[in-house]
């Protein structure tokens, strides 16, 4: 089953329960929200989490191309993704988590096929702040499906403040073998499905207050749940990325770390080019800015000739296509290769400024903020060039 298929399925199964399907937003969040970019799927939905009624009903399905920046250094690895997809669905006030729980054991073991025993589950084991979710906890075991109760991993907040409440989260066995301990214990239980009873809100003061109703938001990772059901081996191998290791490979030989480090940036880069982004000195811009410098960075490492005019239209039209966004590939190449072009000139810049005297020995705090503000080199630039 490719990605396509996938979400075909997970918003089908949904919309035969009485869910609409909503149209999924750009990777700008609404007016007022404090993040840069939309993180998960339930942004866009902030207004109607916390009361307001939503003109196509209470219960919704959708798919959402998130962002998210926190996981920067964990890109790489088999799971993390810079620019991803959400496949979404939301009770505002109508069902309970328990239903939600039944919902998508039978979408995971009866639309999609995967063996109950490879499934494990976590639920919120309470502080003393919060009751433990036992509704939650009865749901799986009726289902005979193993469940681990957590503290901290169990409760979803999207920030300091706002909707918050506790959560279950389903994990699907990734390893060789039968499964083996939970997966607080190992890392080969891949979670894929979020499920949050989104009851509080979080004020200010750190202190929690009802919301005026009690809403149900999951989160299923569409890449990482794809890789799993294709038996490959990471987010990297499943269909969506099958052009850029077609091409990319020849075109830059690259180790693995460094390729899916590029692929991701460079396919992250085209997506937020295609919401209308523009590289800056700080806000959004300033993320895009630092994605493009990572995957230079590491590009150019062995070889400095390498440069982005050899990227393939192919792959950006993909992207865009991907996505659902009508953005001009060949303005996206050019803002692409004119962005390189303002790296290349900082780095000789950079290496320059760096060469002086005052600057061969180690570095102060002191030395890193004056390099940054006077000269524009950030951190990790300046290790970067001093590695070399």
């Amino acid at each position: 089953m490719d990605t396509e298929q996938l979400a075909r399925t997970f918003i089908e199964y949904f919309e035969e329960r009485g869910h609409r399907r909503i149209t999924g937003s750009t990777l700008l969040p609404p007016p007022g929200d404090p993040v840069l970019f939309t993180t998960s799927g339930m942004h866009p939905l902030t207004p109607y989490l916390e009361g307001r009624p939503h003109p196509l009903g209470s219960r919704l399905v959708n798919r959402q191309r998130c962002l998210r920046t926190t996981d920067l250094d964990e890109v790489g690895d088999a799971t993390h993704l810079t620019v991803f997809e959400m496949l979404g669905s939301w009770s505002l006030g109508d069902y309970e988590g328990p239903q939600s729980l039944e919902w998508g054991y039978g979408l995971l073991t009866e639309g999609l096929g995967i063996d109950p025993g490879l499934l494990h589950a976590t639920v919120y084991a309470g502080d003393e702040h919060t009751e433990r979710d036992t509704a939650s906890l009865r749901v799986w075991e009726h289902l005979g499906v193993p469940v681990e109760p957590t503290a901290e991993d169990n409760w979803w907040s999207n920030g300091p403040v706002g909707p918050c409440g506790p959560d279950s989260e389903i994990f699907l066995w990734s390893g060789e073998g039968p499964p083996v301990s939970t997966p607080t214990g190992d890392d080969r239980w891949v979670e894929i499905w979020n499920h949050v009873t989104m009851s509080h809100r979080r004020l200010d003061d750190g202190s929690l207050v009802p919301l005026p109703q009690r809403n149900v938001d999951t989160g299923l990772g569409l890449e990482r749940l794809a890789s799993l059901l294709q038996g490959r081996r990471s987010v990297f191998e499943c269909d969506v990325f099958d052009p850029w290791r077609r091409l990319v490979p020849a075109l830059w030989p690259l180790d693995e770390p460094s390729l899916r480090l590029v692929c991701d940036h460079l396919r992250s880069a085209v997506v937020i080019l295609g919401d209308g982004v523009r590289p800056a000195a700080s806000g959004r811009g300033y993320v895009l800015r630092r994605l493009l410098r990572r995957a230079l960075t590491v590009l150019r490492r062995d070889d400095p000739s390498r440069t982005l005019d050899d990227l393939p239209p192919e792959l950006v039209r993909h992207t865009l296509d991907r996505f659902r966004q009508d953005a001009d590939p060949g303005e996206v190449l050019r803002v692409l290769t004119g962005e390189e072009s303002r790296f290349v000139r900082l780095l000789e810049r950079g290496r320059q400024v760096l060469a002086r005297p005052r600057f061969r020995g180690p570095l102060t705090e002191e030395d890193l903020h004056y390099l940054h503000d006077t000269h524009g080199l950030p951190r990790d630039l300046i290790t970067s060039l001093r590695e070399e």
